[in-house]
């Protein structure tokens, strides 16, 4: 039996679980998807979100988004707001991956223009990017280099060569989250990550060359005050994130977290995986500006790749990238817990939002929104498989209703182990070569686990997105090329 049979509808794409489904449930859960994702979602999910609703000063509701599927505590897609005072932060809430997000870079290139040279230009990101478990990276810097960068974020990198103050502007928090307190992280935690900014990594991480064919342009308008003004342009999306320095910060935390929650705190939980302390306690503020270095490690690694993209397709195209039109477009993150103001029952309150696998989109005229998108609100960039393609989209006003969040991706609906057991490289490989997309990856097992139909439906999460106020499309992206790690 599917999860509807729990649920009360609220809207087309809105579905509600009541505080009688589990006792201690402080608020309702919701969870924001059309019929067919919500027939397909796992049970878990609906229970993991439950167990959220259980946590000590939590605000509002316990939110899904259309992506959502199992994770570590919190699903992956889930969101929660919490009060300073009576509140929890929960490494469970925010991920492993911390700062795991995307950044869209545009090209004044056409399809037609990098076709000749698309197998080079792959081949040449493969070999400028380090991809796969454990690569260390083309910025070489000491451990004392790496504790200012995770400090300062992308506008470290940018101080130093590797890139422009636009990049800065044009990437969420201004590619710093200023919280940041090296000294709070440890000297395993930096030995771990040192050495990995400008590298991709493995599992769903990827760099992508798309296209914005007109036809999937949904508003023109907003898609050129982005950047994307020529039929058939040429776009690259990254993902990744902070990377082993981030995974071990909330591993140690997590550690620390298992010890006070009762010791000291008599925090009950339903699931140990939620393991948390209170925002105002010693042990909170420490993990969460220890949280904020390896957001910022984030920042700066995805600042590093950018850079190394500007310098390969200089080299292919024998011209100035700036003249290639390699402009970012924004960087978002996911897995990240942020202070921010939202009206809850008619006041304005100062809130910690967790966003476990799920995207800020804040609407027009909020501030920490860039200047130039001040007026439009702020990109959402939601990416789907290597087969399928991935979106461009617009927070809006209605999103208030879930602090302004939507979905990250197109969320799992099959388990790695599943996926390499249904799915053949090979013919993964000859499949994406027949439809035009060249591909370079480190592994053919890791390739299997990220086939399509490993995945649920892009178009279906973003129109559920769409039609739950939580944003708005402006382009489809279709994948020429792919590098995964």
């Amino acid at each position: 039996m599917g999860i509807e049979s729990l649920l009360r509808r609220v809207d087309s794409a809105l579905w509600e679980l009541s505080t009688d489904y589990k006792d201690g449930m402080r608020v309702p859960v919701r969870v924001y998807a059309g019929k067919t994702l919500i027939d397909a979602m796992e049970h878990e999910v609906l229970e993991q979100a439950a167990n959220v609703a259980c946590l000590p000063g939590i605000v509002g509701y316990s939110f899904c988004m259309p992506d959502g599927h199992r994770g570590y505590g919190f699903p992956i897609g889930g969101v929660a707001a919490f009060d300073p005072e009576t509140g929890v932060i929960s490494p469970g809430g925010i991920g492993f991956d911390i700062n795991c997000g995307m950044r869209l870079v545009a090209t004044a290139l056409t399809e037609e223009e990098v076709r000749p040279v698309l197998s080079r230009l792959v081949e040449g990101l493969f070999a400028a990017i380090p991809a796969g478990v454990g690569k260390k990276g083309l910025l070489k810097i000491s451990r004392d280099e790496f504790r200012e960068l995770i400090a300062e974020g992308a506008p470290w990198c940018i101080e130093r060569g590797y890139g422009v103050p636009d990049d800065a502007e044009l990437t969420e928090e201004g590619g710093c989250m200023r919280g940041a307190d090296p000294e709070l992280v440890s000297d395993r935690a930096v030995e771990r990550g040192f050495q990995q900014v400008g590298t991709l990594g493995s599992g769903n991480h990827y760099l992508e060359i798309q296209v914005a064919r007109r036809e999937h342009i949904a508003d023109s308008e907003a898609a050129a005050a982005m950047g994307i003004t020529r039929p058939n342009q040429v776009v690259l999306m990254l993902h990744t994130g902070s990377r082993g320095f981030g995974h071990q910060v909330a591993s140690e935390y997590l550690r620390l977290f298992v010890e006070v929650m009762n010791s000291t705190y008599k925090l009950g939980v339903k699931d140990r995986e939620l393991a948390c302390a209170p925002v105002s306690s010693p042990e909170g503020q420490r993990y969460f500006a220890a949280m904020q270095c390896a957001v910022n490690m984030a920042f700066a690694n995805r600042q590093v790749i950018l850079h190394r993209i500007r310098e390969v397709f200089a080299e292919v195209f024998h011209r100035d990238p700036f003249e290639l039109g390699l402009h970012q477009i924004y960087d978002v993150t996911h897995n990240t817990a942020k202070f921010e103001e939202h009206l809850v029952d008619g006041a304005a309150r100062r809130l910690l939002v967790h966003r476990k696998g799920a995207t800020r989109a804040f609407a027009a005229g909020m501030p920490d929104l860039p200047e130039r998108y001040r007026r439009l609100g702020q990109p959402v960039i939601i990416g789907g498989s290597m087969e399928t393609g991935s979106y461009l989209l617009l927070g809006r006003p209605e999103g208030a209703a879930a602090y302004y969040t939507t979905a990250h991706g197109s969320g799992r609906v099959m388990g790695r182990r599943q996926a390499k057991r249904t799915f053949k490289a090979t013919e993964l490989k000859q499949s994406l070569a027949e439809r035009g997309i060249v591909l370079r990856a480190v592994s053919s097992s890791g390739l299997a686990e990220e086939a399509g139909g490993a995945y649920k439906s892009i178009d279906e999460v973003v129109d559920a997105a769409d039609a739950g106020g939580l944003s708005r499309k402006v382009v489809k992206l279709i994948p020429i090329g792919n590098i995964k790690g």
